[in-house]
């Protein structure tokens, strides 16, 4: 699934999401360059987190087209796993396996899916942990980590498996406010390396500091997209300066 620098690297076409009678997507057109960062913002309930569960087909889009590298998103099987492989995604929940160590709950997935040697997986895997600033806590269990310390394992986690994409879904909004900041300096410094992310989040001062565009969504549809200063000092739309007004801090 190779990849070139002028064409999206994330292509969303037309794509509609309904649960049951209830319409949740309407007609999303969303693009994403590689190295881009997009954050998604817009009040609860607007379909952001349902967006980013779309493009990893956690939910299945009712009609539309998602394709990631040039890959259209698989129905089943070994396709839908290699297509998952290529898209990491981070919750709000950290999933971690409790009865697994964090070197083993990085491990896993590259040596269990992608087969890599364990050797590899785990030199890879410490890399990572000294990369989100925790190499120390390789043989915790995840009970013996702070909230924050959970997060950034689930996000070493995830890049142990190579993505080229990383999806977000409001990563921060588990945590106590003083660990914000830990998990969300990590991924600062995964989009000043050129990764490519899609980030669901409230963190406004996120937004303005890491995104390449900002894609504000209410209704379940994208009411406006811009880069970052455009969008927080000239909103185009009402809906976006009533948002804004609400979430930020005056």
């Amino acid at each position: 699934m190779a990849t070139r620098r002028d064409t999206p690297l994330i292509s969303i076409e037309g794509v509609n999401k309904f649960f049951g009678p209830k319409q949740v997507l309407h007609d999303i057109n969303l693009h994403v360059m590689p190295g881009e960062v997009v954050v998604v913002v817009g009040p609860s309930g607007s379909g952001k987190s349902t967006l980013c569960r779309c493009i990893n087909r956690l939910e299945t889009i009712s009609s539309g087209e998602i394709a990631v590298a040039g890959m259209l998103q698989p129905a089943e099987g070994r396709p839908l796993a290699r297509y998952r492989s290529e898209v990491g995604m981070v919750f709000q929940s950290f999933n971690l396996f409790s009865h697994l160590t964090v070197l083993q709950n990085i491990t896993i997935g590259p040596v269990k899916v992608m087969k890599r040697p364990r050797e590899q997986a785990e030199a890879d895997a410490r890399e990572l942990l000294r990369r989100v600033g925790i190499a120390e806590k390789e043989n915790a269990f995840p009970a013996q980590l702070s909230g924050g310390q959970q997060q950034r394992v689930a996000l070493a986690r995830s890049l142990a498996m190579k993505p080229k994409v990383m999806l977000f879904d409001e990563p921060t909004s588990a945590l106590d406010p003083e660990m914000v900041s830990e998990v969300l300096s990590v991924m600062v410094d995964l989009a000043a390396n050129g990764m490519t992310m899609i980030v669901v989040t409230h963190e406004m001062g996120f937004a303005n500091k890491a995104a390449d565009r900002v894609v504000f969504m209410d209704g379940g549809r994208i009411v406006e997209e811009a880069p970052p200063g455009a969008f927080f000092n000239a909103p185009r739309t009402d809906r976006a300066r009533d948002f804004l007004s609400k979430v930020l801090d005056h």
